[in-house]
Order: C-alpha cells, then sequence, then structure tokens
C-alpha cells in the first residue's frame, strides 16, 4: 500500500508539473491550443502580395509597390494576382494555393492582401492551416480579408492582423500604427488622432479586458454557423461596415445576438460606418440601433473609432490581450503582437 501510496503521489506531482512548464508537449512541439504570434517585420524584409478576393490590375500593383517599397520592404507577387474568373480575381484554388505558397515560401516574412471585395469566403476550405501554423507570418487586411484573419485565427490558432490592405492610403497616422505593432513589437495603446473628426460616442461606460476579435460587420454576420471562427467568450468585439443602410446593420448585429455570440464578449466597438445611411423613412438611427442592440448587454461599448473604410486606420490585432475604456474610447494592447524572433 505505501508503494502504491507513493507512486500516486509521484504521479499527480508530474502531472501538476507538466502543467506549470511552457506550453511544449513532450515531442517539443507547441501545444495546439498555443496562440503562435509571427516574428516582426524588419527593414529589407520581403512582404507578399496577394489577391485572395476582388479583381486587381496592374495600376493597383504598381501603386502597391511604391507604397510597400516606402517602408524599406520589397515586394513579391503572388502567382495568381492578376487572374479574373467572373468578379473574382482567379479561381478558388488558384486564389487559395497563392496564400498557401506564400506562408511555405521562406523568403516572405508577411502576407498582405491587395484588397477586399468578395471571395475570401470561398476558399477557408482549401486552406492548409497546419502549413500555416508551423510558418507563422504577418497577414494583414481588412473588409473581405477579415474572414481569413478570424479563420485562420481560429484554425491555425495565430495572431492576424486587421489593418491597410496593399491597396490604402499608406499616411503617417496609419503607417505609425503599423510600424509601432508590426515592427517594434510595442504594445501600444490607439488612441483617435483628432477626437473633433471622428468622434467618440459611448453606448456604456467602463473599461473590459480580454482578446481582440471582429473585422467587418456583413463578414463576420455571414461567417456564423461555420467552423472558422474563433471563441467569443470574454472577447473584445470590433466591427466595421461600409454602405449599409441602418436596418441591415441592425439585421446584422440581431443575428450575432440570436447566435449567442454578443452575449458572450466582454466589450464591443463598432469603428466606423462609412456611407451608411438611414434608408427609407421611417427609421432608426444608427446610435439608436446600438443603444437597443448593446446597451443591455451590460458591457463598456462605444462607437467612433478609426476602424473601418476610411484613410487613417489602426492596426488591429486579433488574439491578443487588450484592455478598453470605454469613456475615452481607447484600445490598450496588454502584449505584443509579434515576437522579436
Amino acid at each position: 500500500m505505501l508503494i502504491k501510496r507513493r507512486q500516486f503521489l509521484t504521479t499527480c506531482g508530474l502531472a501538476t508539473l507538466a502543467t506549470q512548464i511552457s506550453p511544449l508537449t513532450a515531442q517539443g512541439k507547441l501545444s495546439p491550443n498555443t496562440i503562435r504570434k509571427p516574428p516582426r517585420l524588419q527593414m529589407g524584409d520581403t512582404i507578399g502580395l496577394i489577391a485572395p478576393a476582388g479583381i486587381v490590375n496592374v495600376k493597383d500593383i504598381e501603386a502597391a509597390q511604391q507604397s510597400i517599397s516606402q517602408l524599406g520592404l520589397k515586394v513579391k507577387l503572388g502567382k495568381h494576382i492578376l487572374d479574373r474568373y467572373g468578379y473574382l480575381a482567379g479561381k478558388d484554388a488558384d486564389r487559395a494555393d497563392d496564400l498557401n505558397l506564400m506562408f511555405s515560401d521562406r523568403s516572405i516574412k508577411a502576407i498582405i492582401a491587395m484588397r477586399g471585395g468578395w471571395g475570401c469566403n470561398r476558399i477557408l476550405p482549401l486552406l492548409n492551416y497546419s502549413l500555416i501554423r508551423s510558418h507563422p507570418k504577418i497577414l494583414m487586411g481588412y473588409s473581405d480579408i477579415t474572414t481569413l484573419l478570424l479563420a485562420i485565427n481560429a484554425r491555425s490558432q495565430m495572431i492576424t492582423f486587421h489593418g491597410p490592405v496593399a491597396t490604402s492610403t499608406w499616411n503617417q497616422f496609419t503607417v505609425d500604427y503599423f510600424k509601432r505593432i508590426i515592427f517594434n513589437a510595442e504594445a501600444v495603446t490607439m488612441q483617435n488622432l483628432n477626437p473633433s473628426e471622428v468622434r467618440v460616442e459611448i453606448i456604456a461606460s467602463g473599461k473590459a479586458r480580454g482578446k481582440l476579435v471582429g473585422g467587418n460587420l456583413s463578414v463576420v454576420s455571414a461567417m456564423v454557423g461555420s467552423p472558422y471562427l474563433p471563441s467569443w467568450n470574454k472577447s473584445i468585439l470590433f466591427v466595421e461596415e461600409i454602405g449599409e443602410d441602418v436596418y441591415r446593420v441592425d439585421r446584422m448585429l440581431t443575428q450575432l445576438k440570436t447566435a449567442g455570440i454578443l452575449n458572450q464578449i466582454a466589450g464591443f466597438i463598432f469603428g466606423q460606418c462609412t456611407n451608411c445611411s438611414l434608408g427609407d423613412e421611417p427609421s432608426f438611427t444608427l446610435m439608436q440601433v446600438l443603444q437597443d442592440q448593446i446597451l443591455p448587454l451590460g458591457i463598456p461599448a462605444w462607437y467612433g473609432s478609426m476602424i473601418g473604410h476610411i484613410k487613417d486606420k489602426f492596426t488591429l490585432p486579433i488574439g491578443v490581450e487588450v484592455e478598453i475604456d470605454a469613456n475615452v474610447g481607447t484600445i490598450r494592447m496588454l502584449e505584443a503582437a509579434v515576437s522579436l524572433v
């Protein structure tokens, strides 16, 4: 009995120790539940440009190459970047192939989508999520690229970045946040440049902490029910939209609520609803809809952040722990989003 008792205690002790050591398994591999941070960018690195959604043209590529080179970076184009297939930048298999190849290419240090549009949802089953996880790299974009950011964060357990696409306006505001987060590995606090131009409208005051998750509202709602979404539990959800009538925004938020997503989150940010209109009369205002949908959740929330189809953009790391303050509209990163090696 004494020997068995000692064996039992030894086994328990080893089990306890195993939970305290690094997230590596006994074989020296990362645990499948460990979030991976891609290596930071450095001057002279090569950026892979892809077109996973809408069509791009030669002028788009020339402008993107100029913007990227001004950041001190080189450019490598996806093989199918100029393909056309209806309103898509090539067939699904080819667009997926370009993304998979960019992750496997050791010369590529980051991947930036040329533009959004529509089409990323179609290639999700064709992506090699194990390959992506084993070759962590910065992946960035917004709008329809939300699909890839969320799916790869969820399936490959990797930090992804909601930020400018290659054809965005790379002005001082946008570049500053991009460099501090992507190059310098800083844990920054994001705050609106000019509150008089982009005013914070408080829905519910307070502070909250959680993993930052989100993107384009239409895209997020279109992914509901799929196996490509990350956990919403105690997350900070950010959304943005363009060109939608208020009733459609209401409909999409209602979908997130009835799907059980909104009642899981710890905080909510609506960036910008660019060119959104009231639609046919009578109508609610957007703030009335947000009051109806978000206020009853009892969580810190606001409208009006530098997120969306606007020139001045934050770079938002999806999957990173943040603290938000709805009173002043700040997003404070609690950790770096990229690794130093």
